[in-house]
Order: C-alpha cells, then structure tokens, then sequence
C-alpha cells in the first residue's frame, strides 16, 4: 500500500467505528512499513487533525524469524523441497492444522528442507513425513482419506521413510479413534494402523508445559533413549498403548507419553515443541542422515530459545527505536480510569 493507501485505510478503518469506539482507541501503530517515513508524516498529521487519535509512531518492515500467528503463514507455501538440501522434510498441510510453529526449529537445522505438502501429487517420495496437530482430528483423517494422501503416506511407509505425528498427527497413527462425549465428531473411527494406540477423545482438554526423556525404543530410533526433551500438551483425549506398542517418552510426572513402532519407523508424541529441543533434533537428524547413507555429517545442536529470544530483542529495539515510548507508557497508565 503506498501512504495515500495507508491513509485511506487507516482513516476508512476508524471512521466506520462508532463514537464510543473510537473513544476507546488511544492510539495508531502503522506496522511493517516500507518506504519513506518522511513522506508519510503529512498524512499522519492531517490523520490526527481529522480523527483525534495519535499516531504513536511507524515500525518500519523488518524480516524476523518470530512465530507465525496463523495459518495464513507464508512458511506454509514451501512446497518444494531445496535441491541442495541433504534431508527433504513433508509437513502434511492438513486443512485444519494447527500448531504448525512445531516445525521452526527443523527449518533452522542446516542441511534439512522442510516443506508443506497440501496434495498427494506433491508428496513424492521425502526423506521424513510430518503429521502436524489440528483442530479437529477425525475431520482431518477423513480428509487425509479422501485426498489420496493417507494411501500416499502408506506407501511411503512400506519403503521405509520416518513418519512421525505430533499430537493430533499421533492420533491419527493409531488403530482406532473414538468419540463417545462428541468432543469432536463422536462415533468411532479407524486410524492409519501404523502404532499400536487406541485413543478415546473427552471433552476436558489437556494443557500443561512438561518435559521427559525418551526410552525403551528400538530400531531406528535406538540411539535416541536417554535424549531429554521437553514440549507442552494442549489436546483433548487420551492415547494408550495395545499390544506391542512402546512408550516414545517418559514423561517427568511419570506419565508415558507417545508411541513407537519397534523397528522404529513410526512414532508420535502429544509434545508440541519437542524439535526444540537442541539435543533431540540434532540427534534425530543425524540418525535420518545416516539412515540415507549420509555420514560424517555432524550435525549441530542448536539452541533455537536463544536464537528466538535474539530475534525478540531485535523485535525490541526496533520498537523502542520507532513508537512514542513515553506516550504508549501514559496510556498505560491511564487505561482503566474512569474518563
């Protein structure tokens, strides 16, 4: 938008507002601008004269590696894996996904391409298949179903590649899936078949930040027990193991959380977070790398919380740097007191 858009947005947007709305603005921010700041203040200035609201000021645009706040996210249109990459990462782009910030972490790791695959015909045959948390778990599998690509995963599994789901990805993995309070869609549904779990979803939903270890797994993952991770919960409904289905992690509370295959091949875990942690995804890379002939690849650990908390003090002083900090500080102050 250039600033006559700008002004004409920003004045249309107010106007539209009632009095008593408009009363309780205090302020405008004009975020992510890009051009002359300089040309723009006439307008700001004639914006001010006409509403009665401040400008406290324009934060230029600044690319920064913060948490998407939607789905609406431009990192959900990598659809193409980096030829130059040593591992291709498919996130299955499920149409009601959530949570999908678990995967930053991956991104960062040098040599892995992490991509979001929204149709079968874009699957292809990846090093890694992701089933990311969504907000309504049966609905997705359903779709997964008649998209083609639950058949498409399926297949990739029988040659072999490393699928693991998060939260609601985990419980799509499982043998059954069903709903007796209609938390979700109610009725009973069967699952992919690829873990040994049974879930059974309850209209309390589970919320807590917790940590663990990984243990007791076998195959391919064997060189994972011992590893530390950490995540939050935010899910409803429980998942336990049948049969020969194994625990992934431990969890602090003495919790079992998750599920592995035992050669290896599948997992999912109810830890949102969990590539965050340094130690486990660096060693899962590694054992990825080395499953497709790749060694002598050292793989990093990095501590992706520090490298966010770097990007949040940018965020910081941009903002310091370009907003009315004292005026903001006011109206702080006064927000609450009587008019």
């Amino acid at each position: 938008i250039d600033r006559g858009g700008v002004f004409a947005a920003l004045y249309g947007t107010i106007m539209l507002l009632d009095e008593a709305e408009r009363r309780r603005i205090r302020g405008v921010v004009i975020n992510k601008f890009r051009g002359d700041v300089e040309i723009l203040k006439p307008g700001l200035k004639m914006l001010e004269d006409l509403t009665g609201i401040p400008v406290l000021g324009v934060v230029p645009y600044l690319p920064l590696e913060l948490d998407d706040e939607d789905s609406l996210s431009e990192r959900l249109m990598q659809k193409k894996a980096d030829e130059s990459a040593l591992l291709d990462v498919a996130v299955i782009r499920l149409p009601r996904i959530s949570n999908f910030t678990d995967f930053e972490a991956l991104e960062q790791v040098d040599g892995v391409s992490v991509r979001y695959v929204p149709k079968r015909s874009e699957l292809g045959m990846p090093d890694v298949i992701l089933l990311p948390g969504t907000k309504s778990t049966m609905a997705d599998l359903r779709w997964l179903r008649q998209s083609g690509l639950e058949a498409a995963i399926l297949k990739c599994h029988e040659k072999g590649i490393f699928l693991m789901g998060i939260c609601g990805g985990f419980q799509m993995l499982g043998q059954t899936l069903s709903d007796p309070e209609h938390a979700e869609d109610g009725g009973t549904l069967r699952g992919m078949g690829l873990l040994e779990t049974e879930t059974v979803f309850r209209s309390q939903k589970q919320r807590s930040q917790t940590a663990g270890v990984i243990s007791g797994v076998s195959g391919m993952l064997e060189s994972l027990s011992g590893c530390p991770v950490t995540g939050y919960e935010i899910h409803m409904g429980e998942t336990v193991c049948t049969g020969n289905g194994v625990p992934f992690v431990h969890l602090q509370d003495g919790r079992a959380d998750g599920c592995v295959s035992a050669d290896g091949t599948v997992c999912g875990t109810y830890l949102h977070g969990i590539f965050d942690a340094p130690e486990f995804s660096a060693k899962l890379v590694q054992l990825l790398l080395e499953k497709k002939g790749i060694s002598g690849t050292a793989v990093p650990q990095l501590d992706f919380a520090a490298r966010k908390e770097q990007e949040y003090d940018k965020l910081a002083d941009l903002l310091r740097k370009n907003l009315d900090m004292e005026q903001i500080y006011a109206i702080l102050e006064q927000w609450g007191k009587p008019e």
